[in-house]
């Protein structure tokens, strides 16, 4: 018997058409628990109440479904995964996937290394450096189905750090908070600079709150000049088009 309440977890799962395991659940569990055991000395997320972390963390992170379709991605790349939103909980849903958690902190890598261990998840790339680094070699450079980010950023920026990761006909998908219009206008030159082309905002509510969150489909229609992303820290000082 579980000494947390899962019914949130399952309901919320459900609601977004998803139906858990035990095995499943009980990896939701055990990555709380390191999330809160982890948090006493590092700081990974100001939410720690366990009822929040599913509602904030857990299904906002697997709120990507209501917005792409996850059969059409093989391999997924999480930039700037922090405490491993949305990556951790993705790939416990799509157990089946190829996922790269990339952050710049080796701190959080080291935490997201336990987290792997713990929860016996197979196919999972933890990279500590810079979406700027990676995105120029090779073996990531448009290799990937899709790429997704939580992290806060401008979307000009993001869209620099991220599209050069995904493959033709691949897609970038970043979670949004609150009014996003004039961000969003203001970014649609950079995603055409780098070979994006904005199909649909999807705005959604996380199950049994009020909260929205915004999802922008990006579909990668050309390939991304060599010169982007430019060097460390230029995407977020100077962002594209802006």
């Amino acid at each position: 018997m579980s000494k947390y309440d899962i019914t949130s977890l399952q309901k919320g799962c459900r609601e977004l058409g998803l139906e858990l395991s035990e095995y499943q659940v009980d990896q939701f569990l055990k990555f709380y628990e390191l999330l809160v055991e982890w948090n006493k000395v590092m700081n990974l997320t100001g939410i720690t109440e366990y009822e929040e972390v599913v509602s904030k963390h857990f299904l906002d992170s697997l709120l990507m479904v209501k917005a792409y379709d996850m059969d059409q991605a093989d391999r997924i790349i999480d930039v700037g995964t922090g405490a491993g939103f949305p990556g951790i909980p993705l790939k416990i849903a799509f157990p089946q996937k190829k996922f790269v958690l990339l952050d710049s902190l080796g701190k959080r890598i080291k935490f997201l290394d336990t987290v792997v261990d713990n929860l016996e998840l197979q196919q999972m790339e933890l990279i500590h450096g810079r979406a700027e680094d990676y995105a120029k070699k090779e073996e990531y450079r448009e290799q990937f189905d899709l790429a997704v980010s939580r992290a806060v950023a401008n979307l000009a920026s993001l869209s620099e750090y991220c599209i050069p990761f995904v493959k033709l006909g691949g897609a970038f998908v970043p979670y949004k908070s609150g009014n996003i219009r004039e961000e969003l206008k203001s970014s649609e030159k950079a995603m055409r600079i780098l070979g994006g082309n904005k199909m649909e905002c999807k705005e959604l509510i996380l199950p049994d709150t009020d909260i929205t969150r915004t999802f922008i489909l990006i579909e990668k229609v050309k390939h991304t000049s060599k010169k982007y992303p430019r060097k460390a820290g230029m995407p977020t000082k100077e962002p594209l088009g802006l």
